[in-house]
Order: structure tokens, then sequence, then C-alpha cells
């Protein structure tokens, strides 16, 4: 018997895999994860691979919460360790009474594991050597064969496994009856050979309701057509290939006219980030909505670009699925460490529209609204994915659209307008909003038409190196930034139910985990005001949120406080009354680190009554 008690909890552990990359442990991973929702529990999964093909580790954690935290947790109460390379890394991080499975073909002496855990052998390779002959199939049905143990030690329903092989499989009807024969052969083994259920257990339940499974990839590529791209222009990079892929396909169902058959999209790979970048700002000047989508490396090379089009001011939409930088730094690993480098991208005084979404579905919501603020404001606008949000499945509130939305095309003058006489300067500011009227190409014959230029110019597109005229426009697109604090989505704001002095900045992806989090701080006695920023420019409630509290935590995903720089930059506020809470080892950021580093600040703050001597 292990020395601590072995867990014992229903529908609240989190299992994490431990296999070699390309042995196709995926997708019998995710269908266990697909399983336990079917039951009807909520979970959190995360995919984390290595940046090679195969050969290297590779991990697939799930986290089992009825509860519905879709944040990462911390810690791992179920190891599943298939990788000899990384198997005494993996029991390290087994929880105090937790379980360890392996593959116990081959012995290992007693040293190699803790005795504080619930060990738990099977042969697993000499079953497959029994009862398969193909080394592939070997390999690729190992991995159904541990689910069926899996599923008599958690006590899961082995139907739903079934059901979703034959769902897997359909059209391949040959490879069904192999994937459930050996399912049961794990079962089967684990029933007649091991104690089953042990402590931990997936108990059916009723609270997944109408969510969805999504990747944030997937559905920001989703939120491109309804927001109306017709043009993607994109080179390949980790993590955000997926997005271009997803919307390659969403195109092909939805961009496809019924009648004549043919494509109303046009999705070019280019030949590196420069030229898809180029091709976007072209589509844009052209009246298309167009978007890229990259990550830090591909920002980087893209910032001459990117200036163009603030100067010139040209719609065009940028999704960045950040990763490990700088240079390549870790591609498959997450951060948000583009921030600064985005929001002031280009040479010169720039500044940038982003949008931070939390999860899937607003990577929908976002994708779909950042060409309405790109036409509105005619400018780049970036939406700030990570790969946490992008290449992994969430499970999130069902997307929603209006069918009578109408897309915002922002100030267009027409033909009709030209004609009768009214005033078009491309740079000329008729509304104090710092937003000039623009035309399409062709709009009218001999009206409307300007050169558009990279170098300075007045109101009426009319080239210029004279101070006063750059000044001027510059000045403009001050404004036109101070108009999209306004028109960008607001800030989201709770508070702590008690006075408190204290109060917590936050951004996308970390917003589960810090939703888990406040309830772990207040658990500690502590009270704390919170305020999931989702777009810059910042609204003016920033600025209030910061003034009412004596120290305002800012929680991010990179080193140099990144957030927190641009609130101290752009709302003019010093930098001791904003507490930096940093995490940036390439890995989701957990509730329990929040908790941890806020609440060790917090009880430094406390003061304690001195003594009245006499």
């Amino acid at each position: 018997m292990p020395t601590a008690a072995p867990l014992s909890r229903v529908n609240d552990f989190v299992i994490r895999f431990a296999n070699v990359n390309g042995s196709g442990s995926a997708s019998a991973n995710e269908m266990f994860a697909r399983a336990v929702m079917r039951m009807g529990v909520p979970v959190s999964p995360r995919n984390i691979f290595p940046s090679n093909i195969q050969g290297l580790p590779t991990w697939y954690e799930v986290r089992v919460t009825e509860a519905g935290h879709m944040g990462a947790r911390g810690g791992t109460d179920f190891m599943v360790a298939m990788n000899p390379q990384t198997f005494d890394k993996d029991i390290a991080g087994i929880e105090p009474g937790g379980y360890l499975l392996y593959d116990s073909t081959k012995p290992y002496p007693k040293s190699k594991f803790r005795d504080d855990i619930t060990v738990i052998g099977v042969p697993l390779t000499a079953i497959c050597n029994r009862e398969y002959t193909d080394p592939r199939q070997r390999q690729l049905f190992k991995n159904i064969i541990y689910l069926g143990v899996m599923s008599a030690l958690l006590d899961m329903d082995v139907k739903v496994i079934e059901q979703l092989i034959g769902e897997q499989y359909k059209g391949k009807d040959k490879l069904i009856e192999p994937n459930i024969k050996a399912l049961h052969i794990g079962r089967d083994y684990a029933t007649l050979n091991l104690e089953c259920p042990i402590g931990l257990k997936v108990r059916k339940a009723d609270k997944v309701g109408d969510r969805i499974f999504v990747e944030g990839n997937a559905a920001a590529a989703l939120g491109a057509v309804y927001g109306g791209a017709t043009v993607c222009a994109w080179y390949p990079i980790t993590p955000s290939s997926s997005l271009a892929d997803a919307f390659t396909r969403h195109c092909a169902r939805l961009r496809v006219d019924a009648e004549t058959g043919k494509t109303k999209y046009a999705i070019i790979q280019a030949e590196d980030e420069l030229a898809s970048i180029g091709m976007v700002i072209g589509a844009g000047w052209n009246g298309a909505r167009a978007f890229t989508a990259t990550s830090g490396p591909g920002i980087s090379l893209m910032q001459e670009f990117i200036g163009l089009a603030y100067f010139a001011e040209i719609p065009a939409v940028l999704f960045d699925v950040q990763r490990a930088g700088p240079s390549t730094g870790m591609p498959t690993r997450t951060q948000q460490c583009d921030i600064i480098s985005c929001a002031y991208a280009s040479h010169g005084d720039t500044k940038h529209v982003l949008l931070f979404p939390e999860d899937p579905t607003e990577s929908f919501e976002f994708g779909a609204v950042a060409f309405d603020l790109a036409d509105r404001l005619q400018t780049p606008v970036f939406v700030m994915l990570d790969l946490d949000i992008g290449m992994n499945h969430h499970l999130c509130r069902p997307f929603k659209w209006d069918d009578a939305a109408v897309y915002d095309r922002g100030k267009v003058m027409t033909a009709e307008e030209l004609e009768a006489g009214k005033d078009f300067g491309r740079y000329l500011d008729v509304d104090g909003d710092g937003i000039p009227y623009r035309t399409y190409p062709g709009t009218h014959p001999t009206k409307g038409s300007f050169f558009t230029r990279g170098t300075s110019r007045d109101r009426y597109a009319k080239y210029t190196e004279e101070g006063a005229p750059y000044v001027d426009n510059m000045q403009r697109l001050l404004r036109k930034f101070e108009t999209a604090k306004d028109i960008v989505p607001k800030p989201l704001t709770a508070t702590s139910g008690k006075p408190t002095k204290y109060g917590v900045i936050y951004y996308g992806s970390t917003a589960p985990s810090m939703d888990e989090a406040i309830h772990m701080i207040e658990a500690q006695g502590h009270a704390l005001d919170r305020m999931r920023v989702r777009a810059f420019p910042f609204h003016s409630s920033v600025n209030s949120f910061v003034a009412d509290h004596d120290f305002v935590f800012v929680v991010e995903q990179n080193r140099d406080a990144q957030l927190r720089s641009l609130i101290v930059n752009e709302c003019d506020i010093d930098p001791v009354r904003l507490v930096p809470v940093l995490h940036y080892d390439g890995t989701p950021i957990t509730a329990r680190f929040i908790a941890k580093a806020i609440g060790e600040h917090l009880e430094k703050l406390k003061v304690k009554p001195s003594k009245v001597t006499s």
C-alpha cells in the first residue's frame, strides 16, 4: 500500500498521457477526453507536443472537471506513462496519493517508483506481441488497449467509447471491429487482474449542456468567414497554420455559389510572410476583406508592410497565434509575448488595435468583428490568440450569429456623392473622429481617385514633406485611435462582493485559470476585484479601475509584463501601483500558480497591529 492515502475523487481529477510523438497515441488520448464528455462531464484537454515530426516526448493532459474549470489546474492525479525517456520526470509530477499506469512488460526496479502513489503495471507490449504480428498494428492497438484498461479502472461506460470508435472510423468500417476488440482486450485484462475501479471515477452527469468542443484556430477561421473575409494570404508557421487550413475548409462549404459552383474566395499560400501581408493589404485596398494568419516571427517580418497599412490607412486583419519567443524560441509552447510588438508594430510612431479573446467562442466573435473594426477604422487590426487557445480543444459557449447583421464598411464615399460635388480628401477629417472617407478603386470615372503612398502627404493625398501637414496627419491618426477606444470590445469587470483595496487585470487565455484562482484567493481570506481587458486601445474604465484600488495585479504569460507596460504607457499610471504576476515557461498558466503568487503578495501587505506598552 502507498504511504499516502490513495486519491478518491469523482469527476474531479487530472490525467496525463506521456507518449512518443508519432506513435499514433493522439487519437486514442483525444477519444478518452471525448468519452468523458459524452458521459456528461466537462473536460479541459491540452496537447503538449514537440516541434519535430516524431520521436520526441509528447504529453496529452485531460482535466476532468464536473465543476467546469476550463483552465489548467497543475499537478497530475493519474499518469499514463508510455515513454521510457520521460518515465522518471512523469512519476515525479504525480500528486501524493495519485496513480501510475505503465507498461510492465519490461520489469522496473522498485527504486524507479515512489512509495506514496499507487503503481499499476499492465504488460501492454507483451499483450500486443501475443495478439498482433504487424509491428505498426502492435503500436497503434497498444493505445486502444490502455484506453480499455482505463475504462475499467475509472469505471467508465465502455459503450460510449465503442460508439466513438464507430464514429471515428465511419467510412473505414473494416477498422471498427479490430479497434473495439483491442478496447475489450485491455478492459478484460483490467477486470481480471487489477482492482477495479480505483479511487478516481468518471460518473455520468449532465454538466456539459449545450456547450461545444472546438479549437480556437478553427473558431477564428469560421469567424473570418462570417465576418465577410474573402481573401486569405498566409505562410505556414506553427501554431497558426491550422487557422488557414480551417478557413479553407469553411470556405469550401460556405463560400461556393450554389448555382454555378464557382468559388467566392481566394486563398493563397505565399512564398513568405512579407508576400502574404502584401497581398492582404493589396486586397484590402481594393475593398476586399482580407487577412493573414501568423505567429511572432511572422509579425517581425511583416513590420514594414504593417506600417504602410497604418500610414496609408488600409484595412487588414492579422491573426497572431502567439508562441514562445524570441527568435525560434519554443514553437510549440504557449505565451502572450507579442503584445508590445503588435501594439507598436513598424518603425516610427504607430499604434494598432489589438483584440484579446479568452476562448474559441470569443475567437469566433472577435474574428468576425475584427473586419468591421478594420474597415471602420481603416487600419490593421490584430486578433491576439495563442497556442493554448488556438491548438487545443475547449468546451465553450455555442457560437451565435445574427443573420440580419450588416457589415460595417465605414466611411466609403459613393459615386453619387462624388457626382453631387461632395468634397473628397482621402485624409480629410470631416467629422472630428480622425477617420477620413475613402473610395474603392473605380468608384467614379473622373472623381474620387487618389495616389496611395507610404510617404507624407496632405489632406488631399498630395505628396509633401512639409512639417505642418505631416504633424496634422499624425495628430489625426491619434484622434482615430482615441475614437477606437469606444468601439473596440470593452473590459469586463466583477467585484469581490466586499470592500477591497486590491484588484487584478488579466486577459486572453489567462481568463479560465483566473476565474478559478479567484475562488482560491477568497478561500485564503482575501478579496479581489477583477477586470478582464479585451482590447487595446484601453477603454477609460481601465484608468478608473486602477484609480479605485491601492494595488492592481496584472497577470500575464510573458517575462517582461507587456500588458502592464502598455497600461503604464498609455494610461499614464504610476507603475508602482501595478504588480506583475508573470508566468512564461511555455505551459498554460494554472489557477494554483495565480492563487499562490497573488496570495503571497497579499499576505505581505497585511499590517499587524503594534503592541501597546505602558
